[in-house]
């Protein structure tokens, strides 16, 4: 754990743990951002999203609830179809909150990701490079790289200056994608935190 002494001025939503979980439906993924009780369990409801397939250009929005009637957060690409795009992430107003990218020549091999917000600048990565390769090998057997990976793969975001770590996510052995997501730096806001969480596994076979 970080020491909050050594950080910048906190965000303005700063959520220290949170769950993500998927569901899969046939033309939309639907993610379950939960926040962490007190006692380790899943929590309450802090955002729903959806990610609609066959899109030209990414985006998801974050709604307050599954009802969908307000929307307070997304994240959307500034390219078509560019494995290269930037992503930025909006607030409730369309103001921008941070952005991210896939660093494509670096994601070959093991999974590489630029993440930027007020005061930080972080580059998150796989944490373990030989499951890295197990993935891309799974991924071209034919009639296997469609189904579920067996793998579980975590990612570890650091900050480019201080070295410090300023978001985990840790995949959960289960059979639909759950991942537990620590936010150590309060200089990153939820709603990217959130954002960026979802992209890896929304986005990661982008």
């Amino acid at each position: 754990m970080t020491d909050p002494s050594q950080h910048g001025p906190a965000a303005a939503m700063v959520v220290p743990a949170f769950y993500v979980k998927q569901r899969i439906t046939v033309m939309v993924n639907r993610y379950e951002i939960r926040a962490v009780a007190p006692d380790g369990s899943e929590g309450h409801l802090l955002a729903f999203a959806e990610q609609k397939r066959m899109k030209l250009k990414e985006e998801i929005i974050f709604f307050a609830d599954e009802s969908k009637s307000r929307p307070v957060f997304s994240f959307k690409a500034r390219q078509r179809l560019d494995v290269h795009a930037e992503h930025d992430v909006y607030d409730e107003q369309g103001r921008v909150l941070g952005t991210f990218s896939k660093q494509f020549g670096a994601s070959l091999l093991r999974s590489t990701w630029n993440l930027s917000a007020p005061g930080l600048n972080a580059v998150g990565k796989e944490r373990r490079p030989v499951i890295a390769i197990l993935r891309r090998i799974w991924d071209f057997i034919p009639y296997i790289g469609d189904v579920w990976v067996p793998f579980v793969f975590h990612f570890d975001f650091v900050d480019d200056v201080s070295g410090q770590v300023v978001l985990v996510s840790e995949r959960q052995k289960a059979i639909r994608d759950r991942y537990t997501v620590t936010v150590p730096d309060p200089r990153l806001d939820f709603r990217v935190a959130a954002s960026m969480a979802v992209a890896l596994d929304a986005l990661q076979s982008r």
